[in-house]
């Protein structure tokens, strides 16, 4: 896959200060506007596009953030981060969805001996990574998307204040549970992305890779009938299981992001542990329209291109599928986490990609 050009993404300093432009982890396109979140805050980001004289977008700007505790509580209150990883819309929702990992410390620069041993045992939880929300989109007296606490009958929900995370529904998931005390980057639980269709949510696992399979959760989401402001789990399928698991063939890599594109899936790949790449986005054809397998090979999930990737940076955690102001055919756009020097620009902005899919 071929980078067809740079479109720059312009944030404000608030969240310039933050260090969310140098942190995306996720990203939509909703109209005009992008939603995108960074892993390193509890808020959710809206940029605006500007268009040259043929309508076609030059870049994202008039930036706009939102923050998750003035929709939703917080388990951990407003100030602790969410770890923000995945970004879906449907139906006049969008959806956030936070790590749901552990995190190992890092040796800080010149530790060495005892001390260094003592931050690399060190494995803390911050309960804010471990929601779920569904926030209401309605449409602003500019015309743009904003997401709101209420919108008719429709009122910000969460999953994941009472012991009822997508994680404590694993605690005796035969291939799951051993992993959900490893931090993330050790190759323990750690979703990176999630994709809206109907009522289903599909969510993504960077990790844990099991013997060269990624893993893909099912769940179907709802309000909770006590409380509008929590959200439920119904079953999925004929039974009465609350989630299913996809394993998926990604060729030993992990689920980076996830984006529908009509009734397919996109995925993004990269490794579920702490290296660069390789970095490469999937299709898994028909997706929404079919009863999905729980074992899905290679050949069912075919190889749509490469990425670039950096050494030590420019890691690609965000994919959305761009409309027709980017040019005629089928686009992604492709943020990064740790983006590279040369993808900074002098107005505190940062350059995403656009890449064109093959026919």
């Amino acid at each position: 896959m071929i980078v067809e050009r740079r479109v720059e993404l312009r944030f404000g300093r608030e969240s310039r200060d933050a260090g969310t432009h140098t942190n995306l982890s996720a990203v939509r396109q909703d109209g005009r506007c992008l939603w995108v979140a960074g892993d390193e805050t509890a808020t959710i980001e809206r940029l605006t596009a500007t268009l040259d004289a043929d309508g076609l977008v030059t870049g994202y700007e008039g930036h706009a953030t939102v923050a998750l505790a003035d929709l939703v509580e917080l388990p951990a209150g407003p100030e602790e981060e969410a770890d923000i990883e995945g970004l879906a819309r449907s139906n006049g929702w969008l959806w956030a969805i936070g790590s749901h990992s552990l995190k190992r410390k890092k040796i800080k620069p010149g530790q060495t001996g005892a001390k260094a041993r003592k931050r690399l045992a060190s494995v803390v939880r911050e309960d804010n990574r471990f929601v779920l929300a569904r926030l209401p989109l309605a449409t602003g007296a500019d015309g743009l998307p904003e997401v709101v606490r209420e919108d008719g009958g429709r009122t910000a929900a969460v999953l994941g204040l009472r012991r009822d995370s997508i994680t404590d529904l694993l605690e005796d998931d035969p291939h799951l549970a051993p992993f959900l005390s490893i931090p993330s980057k050790d190759n323990g639980i750690d979703i990176e992305g999630i994709a809206a269709h109907g009522d289903r949510l599909y969510i993504g696992l960077r990790g844990p890779v099991l013997r060269g399979w990624a893993v893909l959760l099912e769940i179907r989401p709802d309000t909770h009938p006590d409380d509008p402001r929590r959200l439920e789990l119904l079953p999925v399928g004929d039974g009465k299981a609350l989630y299913r698991t996809h394993f998926l063939d990604l060729g030993g890599l992990g689920i980076r992001d996830l984006c529908p594109d009509g009734d397919d899936l996109l995925i993004l790949t990269g490794p579920s542990m702490g290296l660069d790449g390789p970095v490469r986005v999937h299709r898994w054809p028909g997706i929404a329209e079919v009863d999905a397998p729980e074992v899905v090979t290679e050949e069912e999930l075919p190889l749509l291109g490469d990425l670039p990737y950096g050494d030590g940076d420019d890691h690609a955690e965000g994919l959305a599928v761009l409309d027709g102001s980017h040019g005629p055919g089928t686009r992604l756009m492709v943020v990064y986490d740790s983006p590279a020097p040369e993808r900074l620009t002098a107005d505190g902005g940062v350059l995403a990609d656009v890449v064109r899919l093959p026919k």
